[in-house]
């Protein structure tokens, strides 16, 4: 096992050491539930208006995104650990290079999710890809198909890196194929987001980061290699459970009467 300069330190409390992730979740939840503070820090946002001369309008709030947040705690954790100027650059550095990997798909994976979402914008009248998509699932697998219905929320998070971004890329397909096959469609959406929650343990983005955090770098395959045989039973009952909902007892979307 090997271990870097950043993991040989002094050790430190445990009470200590837990402080920046109990501020990062403190301040997540204060800034989401209180409609005062939300307000106050998206105050401070830089707007982009007409942009390239197109009519569109961009603005941002660094303060009130997660990685404003997290930037945020990386400074007061400077402070309250104590640290050296030098052993905050080394932290940054580090991270940095983790960051900028998993970043780097992003440039491909956030313009496929846009196209999946607009290809249904077209002057010929086609249908969008996932719609697309899925009639032709729903008409070649059947009423089977909610038992497969988290493994492809899952193999999406394995492709794209990401539940958010595997949801963004797949609801609409996973409601088309229910819909073509006359189903619950809030329901295949739960199973798509629930079988991308379980494909975060094998999203190759969180694997290495998550062994960088702990000193595991170059072992990524032997994680890898554990961490699917829970995802696959994950993905196995969850679909069991989609069947029996689904078809044992009758669920229906909520607004449906």
């Amino acid at each position: 096992m090997k271990f870097d300069a950043m993991t040989s330190k002094i050790p430190m409390s445990l009470t200590k050491a837990w402080i920046p992730y109990i501020l990062v979740a403190v301040i997540l939840v204060i800034t989401r539930v209180s409609p005062d503070v939300k307000k106050f820090i998206s105050s401070f946002a830089f707007s982009y208006k007409n942009i390239l001369g197109e009519g569109l309008n961009f603005s941002i709030a660094p303060l009130y995104l997660p990685s404003g947040i997290l930037v945020f705690v990386v400074l007061l954790t400077y402070f309250l650990h104590k640290m050296e100027f030098k052993e905050l650059k080394e932290a940054i550095g580090e991270s940095s290079k983790v960051m900028i990997g998993a970043g780097f798909v992003l440039i491909f994976t956030v313009p496929l999710v846009r196209i999946l979402i607009n290809s249904g914008v077209n002057g010929s009248g086609f249908d969008s890809m996932p719609i697309a998509m899925a009639n032709f699932v729903a008409h070649s697998v059947g009423d089977i198909y909610p038992f497969f219905a988290p493994m492809v929320g899952a193999l999406g998070a394995f492709i794209a890196g990401s539940n958010t971004v595997s949801n963004m890329m797949l609801s609409q397909f996973q409601f088309g194929v229910a819909d073509a096959l006359g189903i619950s469609t809030a329901f295949m959406v739960a199973l798509q987001a629930v079988g991308a929650a379980a494909g975060n343990m094998i999203a190759i983005h969180n694997v290495v980061a998550a062994s960088a955090t702990v000193g595991l770098l170059d072992q990524e395959g032997e994680t890898l290699r554990k961490t699917v045989i829970p995802t696959i039973y994950y993905c196995v009952v969850v679909g069991i459970i989609g069947l029996i909902g689904m078809y044992f007892l009758g669920l229906t979307d909520p607004l449906m009467k």
